[in-house]
């Protein structure tokens, strides 16, 4: 068996081959579909792939696991903390990370399958259009307080408030952005329409939203946040464990004989569905 480390960087690959306890540089990958696969083909399926973390993980991982037994996925920031060097290259990296995987202290991340892939990314889509609806909101409301309009006193963004909207005593070239703003935010209403649907199925086919929905304040859209975020359940040992996963768990500082200090939450992990589960409570 081999274990064959990756340093991956945007569009190539380092790669480091472990065999029989020697370690040896195995050259540049370069990171097409083409060349992955042609690489994959010389692999045996006793080997083991092991690559950090990053933007075009899940790709290669797509692509090497039919080849190998087993493709490893690391925690670069716990790798870092590992296997500090004052000595680093893409080499030394990639030989790292077959040591630290061959003698089993290499910090591992769990990798969601398809299904929950597909839902974090319409989940982060619609928080994206969401972003960018309030920014447009924001300049348009901007616009108002500098030319002294008074807010309006409903919804400003519905039919009758457009009408206002478009009554309002300003320049003709603020009134130009903002109808042009007004505009935008009508195309992304369609758009985030379409999301909401989109997430409304898959919440009628998911078992596991309903019960979330039965506590106060989670809707629909939170309940799905957080089931992708959260993937498969049973990967988390304990309740602290997913508590310290979602970065709600206070900070804690404690040496020698002193007593524990604990601070604020630590904020680590998956932001949005953190944010998502503070905004609901």
């Amino acid at each position: 068996m081999k274990i064959i480390a990756l340093d991956v960087h945007r569009t190539f690959a380092q790669v480091a081959i472990l065999e029989n306890g020697k370690i040896r540089d195995a050259g540049r990958l370069e990171l097409e579909n083409e060349h992955i696969l042609s690489f994959a083909e010389r692999l045996n399926v006793e080997d083991e792939i092991v690559l950090e973390a990053t933007v075009n993980t899940k790709a290669i991982l797509w692509l090497l696991s039919p080849f190998v037994s087993r493709v490893v996925i690391s925690n670069p920031l716990l790798v870092r903390a590992v296997a500090w060097a004052k000595v680093k290259t893409d080499k030394i990296d990639a030989s790292v990370l077959a040591k630290l995987h061959a003698s089993g202290f290499l910090p591992e991340v769990w990798m969601p399958d398809e299904e929950t892939e597909r839902l974090r990314r319409v989940v982060a889509e619609r928080v994206q259009l969401v972003s960018q609806m309030t920014r447009l909101k924001n300049r348009i409301h901007s616009v108002l307080h500098a030319n002294l309009i008074p807010p309006y006193n409903a919804s400003l963004f519905t039919k009758r408030g457009r009408k206002w909207l478009e009554d309002q005593p300003v320049a003709q070239d603020q009134r130009r952005v903002i109808l042009r703003h007004a505009g935008e935010l009508d195309r992304l209403g369609l758009e985030l329409k379409q999301i909401d649907e989109d997430l409304a199925q898959t919440a009628l086919q998911e078992p596991r939203v309903r019960p979330l929905m039965t506590i106060t304040g989670v809707n629909m859209i939170v309940a799905l946040s957080v089931l992708a975020a959260i993937g498969d359940i049973e990967r988390f040992s304990s309740p602290e464990k997913l508590v310290s996963y979602f970065g709600l768990n206070p900070r804690v500082r404690q040496s020698g004989d002193k007593a524990a200090y604990h601070g604020r939450i630590t904020k680590q992990g998956r932001s949005h569905a953190r944010a998502m589960l503070v905004e609901a409570a």
